[in-house]
Order: C-alpha cells, then structure tokens, then sequence
C-alpha cells in the first residue's frame, strides 16, 4: 500500500535556495528511532543544515501502521507499508533502515545498495552477522554504510575509532554496551536484590523486553564488541567467534562479596589485541569501585579505548532512547551529505581501514585469558584464611587475597594472582570436588581496564 503527500514527495524543510540541492532521505521504520530521528531533523533543522552545507529531509517513510506514522509526519512525507518501495525509490538519495531485524531487513539495505544509494542502520545484530557482505556490496557500488547508531547510541565511539583516534595503534576497547543489564547489575548492588527482581523493575520500566534473553545473555553486547573490534583493529566481523557469558547466573552473594572486596560486578565487552591474536568477549567482571568504568551505573554506556599515542581515552553515554539514537542517526546522515563531489577512495572507509589494509586476526581460545580472578567458595564448616590460602596453593592457585564472606552459611572470598582461563578452569573443577567445599563454586574475571 502506497500513499502519497498532499504534495508528493514536498520536501520537510523548504531551505534558501543559495544551499546546494538537500539530501533526500527515505526512512524505513519510524518506531521509536524513526520518530526521534523525525522530531530532531525538525527541530534542529537549521543548525543541521549549517553543518552539512545542505538541508536533510525526508521524504518518504515506510511503515506497518500508516495512520501512525502520519500522525508523527504529518502530510509532507510520502507513506508506504512496503520497505521495498523506500529501499527502490528514485527520489531516495540515503535510506535509513531503523526497523530492525535481520532477514528482511538485509534485503532491504542491500536492494538500495544496488540502486546506488547509501545506508544507515542502527541494528547491530544485521552488521554484526551480515556486515561483511553489506560492506562488500557498498564498496562494489561506491556508497557508504554508516552505523554510529548501532553501537551505545548516544556516544560517537565509532567516528572516534574511525577518524579521532586514526593516527593511533589501538590496544584495546572495552566497555558497557548495554544498558539493560547495567540497570540490573546497579539494582542488585544498590538495593542489594536478586537478578529476578532487578529484572521484573528493568521490564517495567521499559528497559527490557518480556524476553530479555538478548540483553542479560550478553548477545546484543556481543554484536557491538564485535563491530568495535573490526573497526579498532582493522578486521573482518566476527560475531561467531565472540566469547559469551551474560549475567543471568549472578547471585545477589556474588555483588555483595564483589562489593566487600572493593569491587563492582559489570557485563563488559571487551576487544584485545594481542601479538598472537585478538581476544573478544563479554562477561560479568569485577572492577575496582574507585574506577571510572566501576561508577557508570542505571542505564548509562560507557567505552574506553587504549592506544598508543592518545593513551586511555573514556566515552560515556545514554544506552537507550529515542532523540539520543536520533543523534546518532543524524550525525551520520551529516556525514553522508558532506560526500556530494567526493570519489568513493577519497571518504573515510566503513569500518575505518581501506579494504586492502584489512587484516584477519585470530580469536585466541577462552583459555588463553590471563587475569586475575574472583572465587567465592561455599564451605561445609568455618575455615581460618591460612587453611584456605593451603587448599588453594594445593591445587595450583595463588591467592592474593582471602575473606571471610558476610553471608549466613560457611563461605570464602578470593582473589587470585593473575591466572591463565585454562589453569583457573581446572582449579574449580578440584574445589568443586573438594570435602571442605559445599556448593556451586563460583569464578569471575577481574579486569583493570589500565587502572
């Protein structure tokens, strides 16, 4: 179905003649996104405008509810409910693609690729499986595909990797790219609950979906590690090879005992580069309380990125809503109206390096992480901190430090001396198996994140 305009295809904003022909925009979804990208445009036209040495407008809309959508629009916009029809239009210059998805939605960024025209998606979840077909295909018709909305929405990590930190030599990225689960973690730290309560107040907020499997299972922050790591380093996606543990296991004893230790439990994403290889993971993790990426709490993102020259740089954030994605959106659309004149090798490349300097790194096996690590060993009877540091050198470990927990059954808290996954693995394999210990024991990661 079909409708157009009072006028057809009447531009949003009518701008000064003196200002070079607007970029013509067609919109495929207009949710929560699509709405706020809509509202932004209008509201910020001018200083928009100024930016871009041109107008932006949008000029024809694809959506299932028509009378929705024409409620947000109004009656300057052409409507559809085919995104096939957006994706094809001759009057689209830019689709943006904010639906979501991944099937039809990879049909329909790579149908507008092929008319010639360029992209920008915030779904992560279809770059992070089909990115590097989308960026072939893009390459092959000399468009650009732009995605700073995809990963932690309000923060311009992406353009900072790809051009404010271009002369470096990244280490590392790191960080909180999902604020559904930093909501939950901070409730059971600050109101000292459990998963499934912090949870129930996280959907009723808004913030997680009726299934919130995506979010506390560490998927959606796997697809955003997996972005950042190819646009830091120079590599192909690789969203199969990412290491996932989410946070759906986590007991209340756990953020407690983090806490008596001077440690906050968050979800992080992480990407390394080694000489060896790169590692790429998310996991729950202890971080010291006095740092920076230990005190982003609610539903605020945070990245940090250590390289070479710059040193250790942090980019903090909104995770969510509707005008903080919009700017990301916008801000690319920005972008994609400054390359009028400029040839396709002459652009900044989609993730950062030109395709001839891209180079596949190895993901290094879960084994091979080496850091320190936090146990909680429940124990059948009290056990003085001298008998404990004893079992834990008898089977291969170090402690640096022991605690009695504050929980009403028998338990230690450890912290160990940086320990390779592999050796660490085996070790709780033998306290579990242990008569001293009564219970699941149970291993997190400590990251310093250069601190």
């Amino acid at each position: 179905m079909y409708r157009e305009p009072v006028s057809s295809l009447q531009p949003l904003h009518v701008l000064p003649p003196a200002i070079a022909r607007p970029l013509r925009v067609g919109m495929i979804g207009i949710g929560t996104v699509g709405s706020g990208t809509f509202r932004v445009l209008a509201r910020n036209q001018a200083e928009i405008a100024g930016r871009a040495g041109r107008g932006i407008e949008i000029v024809i809309v694809a959506a299932r509810n028509l009378a929705r959508a024409a409620a947000i629009v109004g009656t300057g916009v052409a409507l559809c409910d085919d995104p096939m029809t957006v994706a094809t239009h001759p009057d689209v210059d830019v689709v943006v693609e904010v639906a979501g998805g991944c099937d039809p939605a990879l049909g329909w960024v790579l149908a507008a690729i092929a008319q010639g025209k360029h992209v920008i998606t915030a779904n992560k979840a279809l770059l992070a499986l089909h990115g590097e077909q989308i960026f072939a295909a893009a390459r092959a018709q000399g468009v650009a595909v732009a995605y700073e909305a995809a990963v932690a929405v309000s923060i311009p990590i992406v353009k900072a990797l790809r051009e404010g930190l271009t002369a470096n030599r990244i280490e590392w990225v790191a960080g909180i790219v999902n604020g559904t689960t930093n909501f939950i973690l901070s409730k059971m730290r600050d109101e000292g609950v459990g998963f499934a309560a912090a949870l129930a107040e996280a959907q009723a907020l808004g913030y997680a979906e009726a299934d919130p499997a995506f979010d506390v299972d560490g998927i959606d922050a796997a697809h955003k590690i997996a972005l950042l790591a190819a646009t830091a380093f120079g590599t192909p996606v690789r969203f199969d090879d990412v290491q996932v543990e989410g946070i759906a296991a986590l007991q209340r004893a756990d953020v407690a005992g983090a806490e008596q230790l001077g440690f906050r439990i968050k979800l992080l994403a992480i990407a390394r580069r080694r000489e060896d290889g790169m590692e790429l993971r998310v996991q729950p993790a202890l971080l010291a309380a006095d740092q920076l990426m230990a005190n982003v709490n609610g539903a605020m993102n945070a990245v940090m990125v250590a390289a070479d020259a710059a040193g250790l740089t942090m980019y903090y954030g909104a995770g969510a809503g509707s005008e903080q994605t919009a700017s990301a959106v916008i801000a690319d659309l920005v972008d994609v109206a400054r390359l009028e004149g400029t040839k396709p090798s002459q652009r900044v490349p989609h993730q950062g390096f030109h395709c001839a300097a891209m180079r596949p790194l190895p993901v290094l096996p879960r084994g091979e992480v080496h850091c320190p690590h936090y146990l909680r060993l429940p124990l059948r009877a009290e056990m003085t901190v001298e008998a404990i540091a004893e079992l834990l050198h008898s089977i291969g470990l170090t402690p640096k430090r022991v605690l009695s927990a504050d929980t009403a059954r028998p338990a230690a808290l450890v912290l160990t001396a940086p320990t390779l996954q592999a050796e660490l693995d085996a070790a709780v394999r033998a306290l579990q198996v242990h008569p001293a210990v009564d219970g699941t024991v149970v291993a997190l990661r400590v990251e310093s994140l250069g601190g």
